[in-house]
C-alpha cells in the first residue's frame, strides 16, 4: 500500500495527499508528529533507526515519528506509531507544534507541521527490527551534552525537535 501524507497550509489545514516520497522529493508541507516516551526517572526513551531505513539509518532519534493518516487524530497516530515502531501502548498528550525544514544528503527533504507528544512508560519496548534497531534511556540534559559532542549520531529533525522540547521542559 502507497503511503500518503496530508499536506497542509501553514494553519495545519489539510489540502490535499500526497505519495510520501513525493511529497519528500518536493519538501511539501506535511502534517507530522513526534513521540517522547519518559519513565519515572524522567529518562526519555530514545530509538536507533533500523539500518534499512531509506534515510538516517542507524541514527538515533525520539522514542518515535511518523506521519498522520487521513481521519485520524494526532494522539490516534502517535499510539499507533508507537505501537508499530516500540511495540507498547500509552496514553499521549500533544505538547506543542512547530514547522521545519530538514534536507538530507539523498535529496529529500522534510518539510513538517510537526504535533508533539509526550507520554510515560516504564518498560522494555518490544522493537520491529524493519523499524527500530536498539533503544536506551537518557536524561534530556544527557542527551543536550551528547548532541554537542557527537551531533553525527542523531537525525537532522530531531536536534531540531529536541532543542524545542528541551527549552519546553526547562
Amino acid at each position: 500500500m502507497e503511503e500518503k501524507v496530508i499536506l497542509v497550509n501553514e494553519k495545519d489545514e489539510q489540502i490535499g495527499l500526497m505519495e510520501k516520497i513525493e511529497a519528500h522529493k518536493k519538501a511539501l508541507l506535511h502534517r507530522a508528529f513526534s513521540v517522547f516516551v519518559v519513565n519515572d526517572k524522567n529518562e526519555i526513551m530514545l530509538q536507533q533507526r533500523a539500518l534499512e531505513k531509506y534515510h538516517s539509518p542507524g541514527l538515533w532519534t525520539n522514542t518515535c515519528c511518523s506521519h498522520q493518516r487521513e481521519g485520524e487524530t494526532n494522539i490516534e497516530a502517535g499510539k499507533r506509531r508507537l505501537m508499530e515502531e516500540m511495540g507498547f501502548k500509552t496514553d499521549l498528550k500533544e505538547l506543542f507544534h512547530f514547522i521545519y525544514i530538514a534536507p538530507f544528503d539523498n535529496g529529500l527533504t522534510e518539510h513538517e507541521f510537526d504535533h508533539v507528544m509526550v507520554g510515560s512508560y516504564n518498560g522494555e519496548p518490544d522493537l520491529n527490527p524493519h523499524e527500530v534497531a536498539a533503544w536506551k534511556w537518557m536524561t534530556a540534559i544527557e542527551i543536550k551534552n551528547d548532541m554537542e559532542r557527537q551531533p553525527e549520531i542523531y537525525t537532522e529533525w530531531f536536534k531540531i525537535i529536541f532543542d524545542k522540547y528541551y527549552k519546553h521542559i526547562s
